[in-house]
């Protein structure tokens, strides 16, 4: 099947909004989203319902903080979500670049490029845009801005680049073959991580489903680390040492085309931080939710990159953390 016209659609979309202005970008996020159309966003934006609720809760203060704000993705792909919601989900990742002149929530004005990083999936039914995930990393555009509110992470800060294979964007469909080779990959990984006490180390689960040179592109917070060894011990290792009783929730949509595949959930995983995940003391008692976004390229028969967010204010939130201050921009219902 073609996605032709959704991904045309969802550019569409993004060539209006690359003109939007805050008085402006209201009625252009209109012209092609649906009149319910349903938003999620990170803490402190939440979920939304509808053009103007979106363009005064996100929109219309980024605009003004990040004048000429600039579109550079990184990944492009569409699919059929094979989870109970089904539709077809147009995905992109990549970062949101400016010049921060403004404080932007409680991020100080820095008077220097800056860029947000974002994964977006829009879901497309009948001409338009009825749903939507959009996450953004603010504590990395936050570090940007000169500010650390976590401790040391352990892995490594920086602008993530795209796939090393600069073939991310697929603006073309690609062979359907190619698409349910990389989902059936993904959901191995998934189930390895889910049965992982059937393996001896940690290194022969992830080498089931992983190459050894993988990168792992991590939030703030934690940070990117690169080679299976020092994925373990950069990020497994505390992740798994550190939180306890772990659920999984499922995700809203799951699809891969071509070499390309992700998800996102809301929430995805429900745990307990029993030691001190990133810094923070856990009390081995409190439940947090995590909201996440995993995207994937495959090459041949095992993963090599993975961009991943995390609504860390939302996860830190729930443990009586108010990272950043954002905790007053949450409207009470």
């Amino acid at each position: 099947m073609s996605f032709q016209a959704e991904k045309a659609l969802v550019l569409d979309h993004y060539d209006a909004l690359s003109r939007a202005t805050p008085e402006t970008v209201a009625e252009i996020l209109s012209e092609r989203t649906a009149p319910d159309w349903l938003w999620r966003g990170v803490r402190p934006f939440e979920s939304r319902c509808g053009a103007r609720d979106v363009a005064e809760t996100l929109w219309q203060p980024l605009l003004t903080a990040m004048p000429r704000l600039q579109r550079r993705p990184d990944i492009f792909f569409a699919g059929h979500s094979d989870r109970a919601t089904g539709g077809v989900w147009v995905v992109q990742m990549g970062h949101l670049m400016g010049l921060l002149d403004q404080p932007f929530l409680t991020i100080p004005a820095s008077r220097k490029i800056a860029m947000l990083r974002y994964a977006e999936f829009n879901r497309v039914e009948n001409g338009r845009i009825t749903e939507t995930a959009f996450f953004c990393d603010l504590l990395h555009l936050a570090r940007q801005a000169g500010l650390n509110p976590l401790p040391q992470q352990t892995a490594q800060h920086l602008v993530q680049p795209g796939p090393l294979t600069h073939d991310g964007l697929l603006y073309r469909d690609a062979d359907p073959a190619e698409g349910r080779e990389t989902l059936d990959l993904i959901e191995r990984m998934i189930g390895d991580i889910n049965t992982r006490a059937r393996f001896e180390t940690p290194e022969q689960e992830l080498a089931q489903t992983w190459h050894d040179d993988m990168i792992w592109w991590g939030p703030e917070g934690i940070g990117a680390t690169y080679t299976i060894p020092r994925y373990i011990e950069q990020h497994q290792r505390p992740f798994r040492t550190h939180l306890s009783d772990r659920v999984f929730n499922g995700h809203v949509a799951r699809l891969a085309e071509g070499s390309y595949g992700g998800f996102f959930g809301w929430p995805n995983l429900s745990l307990t931080n029993s030691g001190a995940f990133m810094g923070v003391p856990g009390d081995g008692v409190t439940r947090a939710d995590m909201r996440v976004v995993d995207i994937y390229r495959r090459a041949g028969d095992r993963l090599a990159e993975n961009w991943i967010f995390i609504d860390m204010p939302h996860f830190l939130a729930m443990q009586g953390v108010d990272v950043l201050g954002l905790d007053a921009l949450v409207p009470t219902v």
